[in-house]
């Protein structure tokens, strides 16, 4: 499906020019507003980008008032955000108050934000580049919730991506691009607000020459909007080819030079370089300075009729990249300055502007202020019937789906990431009804590594999503494998090649599902523990507007011993615990996976949810034998007594993950000296830090005592007792234990990079052994 734009006559290209007037005024008003009228309190430079928003007016006056359908979604460049917000403010979706409040706590976001902004926005910008990345992905999900159903192919939408010029030196950006490719995305924009100025420098002229080549490379139409109207029509006059030829060989640096210097200078600068070409002298004189300005910087992104020609011509399903030259600044007075980026109007100046719009002084928020009767009657009008203005925005209003019980794998030892796939397994083939259900919304996806993350059981029984058939050659061909992967529009799992960023991204694109498409989908990913660090932008990102899913990290720690330093991790359970939005959990069991896979599920649908992050391992363990489901409760809250302590008992040893063998064994040899030593098995330090630092700010922000589950934990044993505590990681994770009751801590995990070697080896080397474990009790005991 494409949306398909109307051929605007001249009096609405007269309207929307207005428009772009207005929202120039507006977006600059609230940038000084913030930094020159609101009261300062601490003296710090509010800030905003008055040059950055008027360089992208015409270009989203364009797309809001004309070109968008109401079901495009568009990810905005972070420095536009004050127009964004003056366009809603127009269509009745903003309030002052929120503009007056501008990078104010609790008023209108620096950067579209869809979490804390009270306007729609589709996807969440700031981090330069993933907002538009993330468009290609949406693009890839929507044709996922059409071919399965989720999505009427009448309302698809595009993707729409506003960018900076400098955005395009992100890398994020090709890795996007070329897996786009690979899965033929339609259905996407993403338009390239080319005023050749980043924030310390012009941009360079050699590179932005090969865009072109490298997305039509990858089959993408590019539409180059160089050159307005007015420069057109100067060029079919005598000694106009001339002065285009001269406009196409001026460097970045140059043109934004002059442009700041003004008409005086276009002409001697003219004059002297091409002034004596045929035509040129006469073509110069039918112009005056102010003219000439206007004329020199009348590029094709600020030209209305040239934007929504170009937008026109693109009403298919192509991918599709727009280079949209324009001023950064325009219309400012700091136009083409190179320190024009973080430059602010003083008053003086914004009085100026205000005058040039016929606002009179007090009138600075009036959304038509200064234009008279008519022409303001014409432009509510105008915009009370765009698209958008009438839009049904998506909202994800289905209820949650119950989540069956997980059946248990299982086998005497087991690893947590074999367990995983053989849960998955389960689910595909389900025949109970609560299973088959959560099993259709789960959507699988990883970086080239699914067969090694456990995924490929799931993959056999669900398939590879694509939109055309796929067949699998080595099933045809009879040459015998364990994976038997057939592509075709009702799979679900979607691979990826070797880019990690690219899986955040799908991940939050997918977890957007809901908000962007209407219907919910559960999307689980796979990834080697160590290379979250890679994407780990991305997933900041993802978690920032509340994306949902279900990262599953694995192998982790020294137990990939084999393959060396490189593949081990050691501070990914600190990123677990330091990112927002996102649970960590690291189990050792197959009973406690089950468990926390159902809980993360019912997460991900809770409105008060959000993401969860499994840290698995290959390493394969015996078994815990339960008595009774006593244990579950606390394990979902964070963790657990394995072995109980006596009352009063002066030690207790604290694992996570898959240290349990070399705890249980630890905890063996020191019952019979420490009687009444307890070992605790925690499943999450994430939830566990999380919980205690949200009693202890109750305390004092809302006067109510509370007691954390880790106070409760930990109540049993003597105040003065000594914690022995053992991660395959950052020793971090679990030593701030010690300070929830003021007890001595023995930390044991990693703090160097690994090495290639078998586990017992290693282990004794970086001290996680059980004898480890007992040398750091008896520590506590020598030094108490």
């Amino acid at each position: 499906m494409t949306t398909k734009t109307k051929t605007a006559g001249s009096d609405e290209i007269a309207i929307l020019e207005q428009l772009d007037d207005r929202l120039r005024w507006l977006s600059s008003w609230i940038v000084h507003n913030a930094n020159h009228i609101r009261e300062s309190r601490d003296g710090l430079k509010v800030g905003g980008h008055q040059a950055s928003c008027a360089s992208m007016t015409a270009i989203m006056t364009a797309l809001y008032f004309k070109a968008l359908g109401p079901n495009d979604r568009v990810a905005v460049k972070p420095h536009a955000s004050p127009v964004l917000h003056a366009i809603h403010y127009l269509l009745g979706n903003q309030s002052r108050e929120q503009l007056e409040a501008f990078r104010a706590f609790g008023g209108a976001q620096s950067y579209p934000s869809r979490t804390k902004d009270k306007i729609p926005v589709d996807f969440s910008t700031g981090s330069v580049g993933l907002g538009v990345a993330i468009t290609a992905f949406a693009s890839l999900i929507q044709d996922y919730m059409i071919a399965h159903g989720r999505l009427d192919p009448g309302e698809a939408g595009r993707m729409v991506a506003l960018m900076g010029d400098a955005e395009l030196d992100e890398g994020n950006i090709y890795e996007c691009l070329i897996e786009s490719y690979k899965h033929d995305i339609r259905n996407c924009w993403w338009i390239v607000d080319y005023n050749r100025q980043s924030l310390d420098a012009t941009t360079a002229d050699r590179m932005f020459r090969r865009f072109d080549d490298i997305f039509e490379t990858c089959g993408w139409r590019v539409i180059t909007l160089k050159h307005g109207k007015l420069q057109r029509e100067a060029f079919a006059r005598p000694g106009g080819k001339t002065l285009e030829q001269w406009i196409d060989g001026c460097s970045n640096a140059d043109y934004a030079a002059l442009t700041y210097q003004g008409g005086a200078a276009w002409r001697a600068r003219l004059t002297a370089d091409i002034g004596p070409k045929p035509g040129v002298a006469k073509l110069l004189a039918g112009y005056d300075d102010d003219q000439l300005a206007k004329l020199m910087t009348n590029l094709g992104g600020h030209c209305m009729e040239t934007l929504l020609s170009a937008f026109e011509a693109a009403a298919d399903e192509r991918p599709t990249l727009f280079i949209a030259y324009t001023i950064k600044g325009a219309g400012l007075p700091f136009a083409g300055h190179k320190d024009n980026h973080a430059g602010l109007m003083n008053p003086s100046q914004i009085a100026t502007l205000r005058e040039s719009h016929g606002i009179a002084e007090g009138d600075e928020w009036e959304p038509y202020a200064g234009l008279g009767g008519n022409r303001e009657e014409v432009l509510r009008a105008f915009v009370a019937s765009s698209p958008l203005a009438a839009a049904q925005r998506r909202q994800a209003a289905e209820p949650a789906l119950p989540t069956p019980v997980l059946s248990v794998p299982e086998g005497a030892e087991q690893s947590t990431q074999a367990a995983f796939g053989r849960i998955l397994l389960d689910l595909a083939k389900s025949a109970d009804p609560a299973g088959k259900d959560i099993a259709d919304r789960i959507v699988t996806t990883s970086p080239d590594v699914t067969v090694s993350t456990n995924l490929g059981g799931w993959v056999n029984q669900r398939g590879l999503f694509r939109r055309s058939e796929m067949a699998d050659v080595f099933h045809a061909a009879k040459i015998p494998s364990a994976q038997k992967w057939v592509g075709h529009g009702a799979g679900q799992h979607i691979e990826l090649g070797i880019a990690e960023n690219n899986l955040f991204l799908m991940l939050a694109a997918l977890g957007l599902a809901g908000p962007l498409f209407g219907s919910r989908l559960l999307p689980i990913g796979t990834v080697y523990d160590p290379f979250i660090s890679r994407g780990l932008d991305a997933l900041n990102y993802a978690c920032y507007q509340d994306a949902r899913f279900m990262l599953v990290a694995t192998p982790s720690g020294l137990t990939l011993g084999p393959e060396g330093g490189a593949h081990q991790s050691i501070n990914t359970p600190l990123i677990g615990m330091g990112q927002p939005n996102l649970t960590y959990f690291e189990p050792a069991f197959a009973d406690e996976l089950a468990l926390i896979m159902r809980w993360g599920f019912d997460h991900m649908q809770a409105v008060d949810g959000g993401s969860i992050y499994l840290r698995l391992s290959t390493r394969s363990v015996p078994q815990e034998p339960r008595p009774d489901d006593s244990w579950k409760a606390d394990a979902l809250a964070g963790g657990y007594w394995i072995r109980p302590p006596a009352p009063g008992s002066e030690a207790a040893i604290v694992y996570t993950g898959a240290v349990a063998p070399e705890a249980i064994a630890a905890w063996s040899q020191l019952a019979d000296d420490l009687p009444g030593v307890g070992l605790l098995a925690v499943t999450s330090a994430d939830l566990l830090h999380r919980d205690w630092m949200a009693q202890r700010a109750a305390r004092w922000t809302r006067g109510t005592p509370a007691v954390s589950h880790v106070e409760r934990l930990l109540a049993p044993i003597s105040p003065h007792a000594g914690l022995v505590t053992v991660v395959d990681g950052s020793p971090s994770t679990l030593s701030w234990l010690g300070s929830v009751r003021g007890m001595r801590v023995s930390p044991l995990g990693l703090e160097r990079f690994g090495q290639t070697g078998d586990l017992p080896d290693l282990y004794r080397y970086y001290r996680l052994d059980s004898d480890a474990i007992v040398e750091a009790a008896a520590e506590l005991f020598v030094e108490g």
